[in-house]
């Protein structure tokens, strides 16, 4: 199959703009619960008339600091309740938010704000003002700045007492749905970030019809309301449009700044969602993390025997769905029945207790993952986007899933695979285009189509499958091309392994750098009842080297020999974002971590 285009459930209104959704919310369902906030350890209800007189009350401050309809105001913080009052609030008055990840750099900062021609700036505490201030003189038209952890909140709803709401509300009707609603730069895995121009017909193209499609994770089917705890970064698209949604749909939305198991895993315990939508990453996390509690209660086999059960609960779950198979049998039941005390309420657990629906996005998750959360009860819909198409362009269907895919395109969204194989998006969250950049504008936008750099497949039924972007598609010395994305994947599955990176351009054949999951190295050595050593020891260990040999092996099976993995190293170091080798969704930057790695990707073709 070439093209695939499914009808929209929902369409754009042909007049307003995003924050009329938090006014009419307060309107028609007040006393509904929209918000988390978490004060003094302990999460606190916020109903859609609250937050509305929040996000009022925040507007008129922006008016009387000078903010003005058009204007560009940059957001540089982690995810917490406070970005969503100020996009909220910026929206309301016709200004336009310019989200800046926290971790940039002080030349990124500039560069963005520079570009954007932000004449505003909101950082979350002294860190953050201190790298603004380090650019702020190449910086003209910057002429305010807003520090959210010194009241920053408080000091613009005290300084817009005395602004009439009707003015508010004139600034609010004048915003029409073409107009533009933020600047997302992109994170930049090469070359310079690119300002993609959203607007707020994008957004909601893109979030209406999300929600209509998605009706068991976004909607409430019984007296259990909807909620959802945002812990992706909201710099990134895929966490703008779950704060968007979120309102729109008037689910109760947490906010959580940090992915790290520690500062997580107690707040979806205390908030405990009904869904959740993250990156595989955290789905990965939990899944080791859930293997390695059962290994050091010496449950082991008893986890791995639940797994293989959930693994083929879910096939023959799947199969039924598609009309290919039964569904599970009566063994099968029984032993899925005796699991489900014994393993998988855990992991449901380890996520809040409550969640059965969850979105992955951001990059691929190998099949079979997918497959035991969904045996685990805990379906994960994996779809597939980009920052220029609004975040999502396919998504898995709740009513047939195909685990290893993408999905189908979301309704009102079409997907053609052009003769090289690259996909191609078309629909009514198709950005308008580059601030500042019409010739990288022409690039990518090819008579109405997003041509969106990837390579994929569409399958007999429509399902969507990445199997790699074209600029990082790997040529050897010898002339055979390999994607190196499936062969990651598979070496990453290995509970002791971080990330991948698979080399080989112009070399004689493919190798791999390797990273270790720094969780998992403490239990690994105390099950060996080896002593605890640096990571520059282990690195040399031949034990874990062996470990590590197997997960490439595994990965090898998938491809030809000529593709294959023929040599690896392993690194004591991880690739961090902090080291400008991830971009905040956690995806690699594959230039700079050749270039600061060259000498020991060098050394892997010495003979």
């Amino acid at each position: 199959m070439r093209e695939i285009t499914v009808a929209p459930m929902a369409t754009a209104p042909p007049v307003g703009g995003l924050a009329d959704a938090v006014f009419d919310n307060a309107d028609q369902w007040p006393d509904t619960v929209v918000l988390g906030r978490k004060t003094g350890g302990r999460w606190q209800d916020v109903t859609a008339a609250q937050f509305r007189d929040q996000v009022l009350a925040l507007a008129k401050g922006l008016l009387a600091q000078g903010i003005r309809f058009g204007d560009r105001v940059a957001i540089m913080a982690r995810t917490r309740l406070e970005w969503t009052l100020f996009d909220f609030a910026l929206w309301t008055v016709g200004a336009q938010s310019v989200p800046v990840y926290p971790t940039s750099s002080s030349e990124q900062v500039r560069w963005i704000l520079r570009d954007a021609g932000a004449v505003a700036c909101v950082v979350e505490h002294e860190d953050h003002a201190m790298t603004v201030g380090a650019a702020v003189d190449s910086l003209p038209e910057l002429n305010l700045m807003w520090q959210l952890d010194a009241g920053a909140v408080d000091e613009l709803t005290a300084a817009g007492q005395d602004v009439a709401e009707d003015v508010v509300h004139r600034h609010r009707r004048a915003v029409t749905p073409d107009a533009v609603a933020t600047l997302i730069y992109t994170s930049g895995t090469t070359g310079r970030p690119k300002g993609c121009v959203l607007t707020h017909a994008n957004f909601m193209a893109e979030c209406d019809n999300v929600v209509e499609r998605m009706h068991p994770v976004f909607k409430s089917k019984n007296d259990s309301r909807p909620s959802t705890l945002l812990f992706l970064p909201l710099s990134h698209v895929f966490g703008r449009m779950v704060e968007v949604a979120a309102v729109r749909a008037r689910v109760r939305l947490g906010h959580q700044p940090s992915m790290a198991a520690a500062e997580l895993l107690p707040d979806l315990a205390a908030f405990r969602p009904t869904f959740v939508l993250a990156v595989p990453y955290v789905f990965e996390k939990v899944f080791h993390g859930a293997r390695r509690k059962a290994e050091a209660s010496g449950r082991l086999a008893t986890f791995d025997k639940a797994v293989e059960v959930a693994v083929k609960y879910a096939e023959a779950r799947e199969a039924k769905a598609f009309g290919t198979g039964p569904g599970p049998g009566a063994s099968l039941r029984m032993q899925h029945q005796l699991y489900d005390k014994l393993v998988y309420g855990k992991v449901r657990e380890a996520l809040g207790g409550r969640v059965r629906h969850a979105v992955s996005g951001g990059s691929a998750m190998e099949r079979r993952l997918g497959l035991f959360f969904d045996g685990a009860g805990v379906t994960i819909y994996e779809g597939y986007g980009l920052t220029e198409c609004s975040a999502a362009a396919t998504a898995n269907p709740p009513e047939q899933t195909r685990f290893g895919t993408v999905g189908k395109p979301i309704p009102g969204t079409t997907v053609h695979i052009a003769e090289d194989g690259e996909v191609w998006i078309g629909g009514g969250q198709v950005f308008a285009g580059y601030h500042n950049d019409p010739e990288a504008t022409r690039s990518v936008l090819r008579d109405g189509w997003l041509a969106t750099g990837d390579i994929g497949a569409l399958d007999e039924d429509g399902y969507l499958t990445i199997t790699g972007r074209k600029k990082e598609i790997i040529v050897t010395a010898g002339g055979k091309s390999v994607s190196p994305v499936l062969l990651e994947e598979r070496v990453r599955a290995h509970p002791l392994v971080g990330q991948c990176i698979v080399v080989g351009n112009d070399r004689p054949f493919v190798a791999a750098l390797v990273t270790l999951d720094q969780d998992a190295i403490p239990h690994w050595l105390a099950m060996r009842g080896k002593p605890a050593i640096s990571l520059q020891e282990i690195v040399r260990d031949p034990d874990l080297e062996a470990e590590i040999r197997r997960a490439v092996v595994a990965a090898n099976t998938l491809v030809s020999q000529a593709e294959s993995i023929r040599t690896f190293r392993i690194l004591s170091a991880s690739f961090t974002e902090e080291a400008g080798l991830l971009t905040p969704s956690l995806k690699l930057k594959r230039r700079a971590v050749e270039n600061t790695y060259a000498a020991e990707i060098e050394a892997l073709y010495e003979p």
